[in-house]
């Protein structure tokens, strides 16, 4: 449970009202019930906060109608606030139990605090390290030699292979494989013979990957993924790419090999970077775009190959006028050909 008084401590309010009304969990503006709290993230969504049932909403600072019985709440960043209320109830939740349950395959030689949680079938292979608080869910595979800091939550199949490193606060949804080889192969007298894959994974502190993202060990040396970076579902990245820190890669989006990705970039859904191009910090490449080639310059790409996004938004318009323009110039011509035979 959560008293009005802590909620309000919680999000860091000012202006709210004085309220002996507690909660008990989270809910959407038109699900939630009066023991639940909501937020209203963006104002297309105020109908939807007129008739609410929740006991509480985060709203940001303006002029808000809601029920009888309905606190609100003011609060620079409702999204951000309400995020802090739900991992307050996530907190409350049982959490896995430390050690090393019964049917968990675990290496004699690999090392787990023992604060860590293991769960039945997991494997542990040799001279593992699994850090601090960190739980490893059913399914898990850590290979031989790999490391895991601490409080880290790998979820049920997720496979680490051999000697990749994994840092601090590290999560790694469903079905995600870290270490897979990279794809290498080199045509030698009409066979495409495979090209040893021996490098690993580095994965730095704060970094979430997402369920079926597949992220590609170093033909040599290391793929890495920088601090703060969070990865979507049905991502790859491929063998010895750098990405920077606090990078945000969306689903169906791929990155080549041995390409380089600089801070704060943003690769969106199905967008692609191809092999060894550079890209630098704070540039987005929007949906379905393609950068074949680098781009040092922070801003908005798009297309495919990728451009400036206002240089493709005017020949996109161009395009659009084109069915118009070659019905001008049919006009024209056919004019000129009734002109000449006068």
């Amino acid at each position: 449970m959560l008293s009005f008084a802590d909620l309000v401590a919680l999000v860091g309010a000012g202006g709210s009202e004085d309220s002996d009304a507690s909660f008990d969990g989270v809910n959407s503006l038109d699900r939630a019930g009066s023991s639940e709290i909501s937020f209203l993230g963006n104002p297309k969504y105020e109908p939807l906060l007129r008739e609410t049932q929740a006991g509480a909403v985060l709203v940001p600072a303006g002029d808000w109608e809601a029920p009888e019985g309905c606190q609100l709440i003011e609060v620079e960043n409702p999204s951000a606030s309400f995020s802090r209320v739900i991992h307050h109830f996530q907190q409350s939740r049982p959490v896995a139990k430390p050690g090393v349950a019964a049917g968990a395959l675990v290496d004699s030689s690999a090392s787990v605090h023992p604060t860590a949680s293991i769960a039945p079938g997991a494997v542990v292979g040799s001279k593992v390290k699994v850090g601090a608080g960190t739980v490893i869910s059913s399914g898990v595979v850590l290979s031989a030699g790999v490391e895991v800091g601490a409080d880290c939550r790998l979820y049920p199949n997720v496979t680490v292979r051999e000697e990749c490193l994994l840092g601090d606060r590290v999560i790694v949804q469903p079905n995600a494989v870290i270490g897979s080889d990279g794809f290498g192969f080199e045509l030698v007298d009409g066979v495409h013979e495979k090209v040893p894959q021996v490098g690993i994974v580095v994965v730095e502190d704060d970094v979430e990957i997402g369920s079926n993202t597949c992220i590609d060990r170093a033909r040599f040396g290391k793929t890495l993924i920088g601090k703060g970076t969070k990865i979507d579902n049905l991502v790859q990245v491929a063998h010895n790419v750098e990405i920077g820190e606090h990078c945000l890669l969306v689903s169906q989006s791929g990155i080549a090999g041995s390409s380089v990705l600089g801070k704060y970039v943003t690769v969106a859904a199905q967008a692609g970077v191809g092999g060894h191009v550079e890209i630098g910090d704070h540039v987005v490449l929007v949906a379905r775009a393609g950068a074949m080639k680098n781009h040092p310059k922070p801003g908005a790409y798009m297309g495919f190959p990728a451009r400036p996004m206002a240089l493709e938004q005017k020949k996109m318009a161009a395009l659009a006028r084109l069915p118009k323009l070659l019905e001008e110039v049919r006009s024209f011509k056919k004019a000129l050909e009734n002109s000449s035979n006068e």
